[in-house]
């Protein structure tokens, strides 16, 4: 076999077909668009249309609201930085920030940073650098003899 003996199966590919080229075709004069309507017309086929009457998307009630000023944290508790450390995950001895508690697996996402929340348990001394903390958190870990250092900007 060579290279240029290479080619598809029988049947592998289907060329489209033409439609609109006269009645001996097959699939000529509405070209497989049924009679008349607005699907028979171009440039239509409207998503959620409903000839007229309110649409279901526009019946329901709307609820709740995108406040496009609101903060994405990646939010991580006490008690799992815990067990990341247990593991061997969690390199205690540099400031961990971020980029650490992403690289162990704790903190998904949070464009904005991450947020310390007081779930759980914390023995270790850990020096943290994060964007937020609640109050119950920050007790935790300087009971345990750590730090938390939260940039102005984030408060």
């Amino acid at each position: 076999m060579k290279l240029n003996e290479i080619s598809d199966n029988y049947g592998a590919r289907k060329g489209r077909m033409r439609v609109g080229r006269g009645i001996g075709s097959g699939k000529g004069k509405t070209a497989g668009r049924g009679q008349k309507g607005a699907k028979a017309r171009s440039g239509v086929a409207i998503k959620g249309f409903e000839g007229g009457q309110m649409p279901l998307h526009m019946r329901l009630p709307k609820r709740g609201f995108n406040n496009p000023f609101g903060k994405d944290y990646a939010e991580v508790n006490l008690g799992m930085i815990q067990k990341a450390i247990d593991a061997g995950k969690l390199d205690i001895s540099a400031v961990v920030d971020h980029a650490a508690l992403q690289a162990a697996g704790l903190a998904r996402g949070g464009k904005d940073g991450v947020r310390l929340l007081g779930k759980g348990a914390l023995e270790a001394k850990v020096s943290f650098k994060v964007a937020g903390v609640s109050a119950g958190a920050k007790a935790a870990v300087e009971a345990a003899g750590g730090s938390v250092d939260v940039p102005a900007a984030a408060e």
